[in-house]
């Protein structure tokens, strides 16, 4: 029975470091982008148009 929670105890850590590691895998091209400065720009826009229509798009989902 010691060993069950011992196991149950690994498992948030293991999902904290599974998360870590995929937002990392993620985030590398991106990282990646920033190094060119045309690319650079790119990228900024494109984040702002994304935050922007996400923004929009919820607030119409809520009905404000």
């Amino acid at each position: 029975m010691n060993n069950f929670w011992t196991n149950i105890v690994r498992y948030p850590r293991f999902f904290i470091s599974s998360m870590v590691g995929l937002i990392l895998v993620i985030l590398t091209p991106f990282r990646n982008l920033f190094k060119t400065p045309k690319l650079r720009w790119f990228l900024i826009l494109f984040s702002f148009v994304f935050i922007i229509s996400l923004y929009v798009i919820l607030r119409s989902m809520v009905g404000l």
